[in-house]
């Protein structure tokens, strides 16, 4: 039998997208989900890389499934799947950078509503939108996104989106995320704590605020954006300029709403306030840091430190964190 469990929400209508990192942690997520509608007898529908299309195949052949040489496979429930390129259905979709509703009703359309005749179980995964993405076309990443919406509006069946995290991080453009995610039903990832190492230097700096601001729009919290580029710009820079280390910044979210964002490096000289003069060009971080969060402090570790802020309610008490 091909039933795996899952934690993806795929009831009809549903629209959810997940935020990766690698094709480990996407497959973990779409295989049960695709593995659930072929176990039920239905329709399994993949648009994806030749890639990513490899390791699905290969994980659900494992689970039972027949694959043909033709696209498309079986299992021994009678379900079947159905896999597509994605760059070739991007193609096919856009007339000079944008995307033709008519040629999405005919390609996407009519292959959803014949999936889902006679009441079978359909659920597709989509990574088009990521194509669009990569190629700089945000803007008809987001118009296929209401599309899909609209079928999903028309049609039985529920959907899987998919973008690398690395990728939303590198585009640097958080209320475009913030939009996909208000696209979706829900949200899958980042994990509950994520965290990423950065090189030495400035433009690990730079990046490391990428990686806060997207993963904040990833959870829906635009609301701490600006707070957090500043907090986050004077941590990483106080790690580049006084550790010169490679740099770990790491996210967590408490359960009153805050979200935590903490930096670690290899230097175990903890920082302190100072008074800046007025002809200074620096030492106003950490002055900076303490008005946009609501509590910070920098813990000894063995063979570093670690300089933590939380954003968001409450206030700490004195020597929290």
């Amino acid at each position: 039998m091909v039933a795996v469990s899952s934690d993806v929400p795929s009831a009809p209508h549903d629209h959810v997208v997940q935020f990766y990192r690698h094709d480990d942690e996407l497959a973990d997520g779409v295989v049960p989900y695709l593995a659930e509608a072929l176990d039920a007898g239905g329709v399994a529908v993949v648009i994806a890389t030749p890639a990513h299309r490899a390791v699905f195949a290969a994980r659900l052949s494992a689970l039972g499934v027949e694959l043909g040489t033709t696209g498309e496979g079986r299992s021994p429930s009678g379900g079947a799947l159905v896999l597509l390129d994605a760059a070739e259905a991007m193609d096919t979709l856009l007339i000079n950078g944008r995307v033709a509703s008519h040629r999405f009703d005919k390609l996407i359309g009519g292959l959803i509503h014949e999936a889902a005749a006679g009441g079978r179980v359909v659920r597709a995964y989509g990574e088009i939108v990521a194509e669009m993405w990569a190629a700089g076309n945000v803007a008809a990443a987001l118009e296929l996104e209401d599309l899909w919406n609209g079928l999903g509006r028309e049609a039985d069946f529920s959907l899987y989106c998919a973008y690398p995290l690395t990728m939303m991080e590198a585009e640097g453009d958080v209320l475009a995320v913030h939009q996909v995610c208000r696209q979706h039903s829900a949200v899958i990832g980042p994990p509950a704590s994520p965290s990423r190492t950065f090189a030495p230097g400035m433009r690990g700096a730079t990046e490391a605020r990428r990686f806060v601001n997207s993963t904040l729009a990833a959870w829906g919290r635009v609301d701490l954006v600006e707070a957090a580029s500043i907090v986050t710009t004077e941590l990483a820079s106080n790690a580049v300029l006084h550790a010169r280390t490679e740099f770990t910044v790491s996210l967590s979210r408490g359960v009153d709403g805050s979200v935590r964002v903490a930096v670690r490096d290899a230097s175990p000289e903890l920082p302190a306030p100072r008074q800046a003069l007025p002809s200074d060009g620096s030492g106003r971080g950490l002055r900076l840091v303490a008005a946009f969060a609501t509590g910070w402090g920098a813990d000894p570790l063995p063979g570093g430190k670690v300089v933590w802020a939380r954003l968001g309610p409450p206030p700490l008490s004195p020597g929290a964190g």
